[in-house]
């Protein structure tokens, strides 16, 4: 017997290969997903990486800005070892919980804000980044700007990769459908809207977006989404939860 279609999509907008949380959580709701993936994670394995995350988990404290850096981190390292870890958010502290870290600070608040209001990294000196280039910088810049000396560890990369054609296409099937998409990432936003054609641009545009944070809302705006809720944070259930309860209303 054919499975009756979702009455309803998220578009998700996660690393190649990286939707199967997100499709869990609307499975629970009903929903369907359009991956549109912008990008592929690769790891680095370039020695010097090594040598800078030797480097960052020797010092007082340990930011890892995702399950990812924990991830390429632990191929480069394991087990991993350090003085304080520091999760940016619940996903990335079960990381390290796998990757042999048992203690872990973690913010409530799962943002670059709340990170750097945790009690780790009020009195550090000197702080280790793993991460890749280009991410959490706003975390970067505000301890730099407390004079904190940074040792960043890039560990993996995003590698831009072309839009699969068949979720386009997609796209343009579901006009009329209830569809919502899922933020957290504002560079990723960037990266698929570089993509499209200017029609396939202002279709996503019109679409409400559920974002991770009061931030990537504004981020998201300035792209030209005039419509967004903002979930308890990024991972798929907060986000999915916020696009049912919001889709109950009708995206209103």
């Amino acid at each position: 017997m054919q499975a009756h279609a979702p009455e309803w999509y998220v578009i998700s907008l996660r690393p190649h290969g990286a939707h199967a949380g997100i499709a869990r959580a609307a499975r629970r709701h009903g929903a369907g997903v359009i991956a549109l993936s912008p990008w592929t994670l690769v790891g680095n394995p370039d020695p010097l990486a090594r040598t800078a995350l030797a480097q960052a988990l020797a010092c007082e404290a340990t930011v890892f800005t995702s399950p990812a850096a924990v991830r390429f981190a632990a191929a480069l390292d394991s087990p991993l070892e350090c003085r304080c870890a520091v999760a940016v958010g619940a996903g990335s502290r079960a990381a390290l919980r796998r990757a042999g870290v048992s203690q872990a600070q973690a913010p409530t608040r799962m943002d670059s804000e709340g990170v750097l209001a945790l009690p780790a990294l009020q009195q550090a000196r000197r702080v280790g980044l793993v991460t890749a280039p280009g991410g959490r910088e706003l975390i970067a810049t505000a301890l730099q700007a407390r004079g904190i000396q940074l040792v960043r560890a890039e560990v993996y990369r995003r590698a831009p990769i072309a839009l699969s054609p068949r979720a386009r296409q997609r796209l343009t099937l579901l006009a009329g459908t209830p569809t919502c998409l899922l933020a957290s990432s504002a560079q990723a936003l960037e990266q698929v809207l570089e993509q499209l054609t200017l029609g396939e641009q202002q279709q996503l545009q019109a679409l409400p977006v559920v974002a991770s944070s009061a931030r990537l809302a504004e981020q998201a705006h300035a792209l030209g989404f005039a419509r967004s809720r903002i979930a308890q944070g990024p991972r798929p259930g907060p986000l999915l939860d916020a696009a049912a309860h919001w889709r109950s209303q009708g995206f209103r």
